[in-house]
This record gives structure tokens, C-alpha cells and sequence, in this order.
């Protein structure tokens, strides 16, 4: 589940939603608030397409806590045999 949030920004601020759903996605990620598998989720991308975005954003993927790890792992195989 997700939830949703409204953010004000002045008027002379361009920036496009998905942008800044990415930025945010990746601060928490960074802070260690979102796990890679909910972060690749709020963006609407595949962990592996994510992994490639914190690249950009010079974030490393590897200040992540294995028990996270294991908890995306679980949630993927579980996704996978959903469908």
C-alpha cells in the first residue's frame, strides 16, 4: 500500500512529478527509510533499474541492511509466483 502526499512548491519551481517522486525515493533510501524494493516500487521501475538511478545520483546501494535484503528477496519471489 501506498500513501499519498501533497507537497506545495512555488510556482517557479520546474520540476516534473516523477522526477521528484525519484529524488525522494532515493533520499529515503539513502537515509535507510525505504528499502531498495519499496523505493523501486514508489518509482514505478524494477530493483535493477533502480540500482542504476542511485548510481546516478551517486548513492550507494550497498549502505543497505542485509535483513532488508532479505526481506526484498522474499517479497520478489513472492511477486514472481503470483504471476
Amino acid at each position: 500500500m501506498m500513501k499519498t502526499i501533497e507537497i506545495e512548491l512555488p510556482d517557479h519551481f520546474e520540476i516534473e512529478n516523477d522526477e521528484l517522486k525519484t529524488f525522494v525515493a532515493v533520499k529515503l533510501f539513502e537515509v535507510a527509510k525505504l528499502t531498495l524494493g519499496q523505493a523501486a516500487q514508489m518509482t514505478g521501475v524494477s530493483i535493477e533499474d533502480f540500482i542504476t538511478i542511485l548510481f546516478k545520483y551517486n548513492v550507494s546501494v550497498f549502505n543497505y541492511p542485509a535483513s532488508d535484503l532479505e526481506s526484498d528477496v522474499k517479497n520478489a519471489t513472492e511477486s514472481l509466483r503470483r504471476h
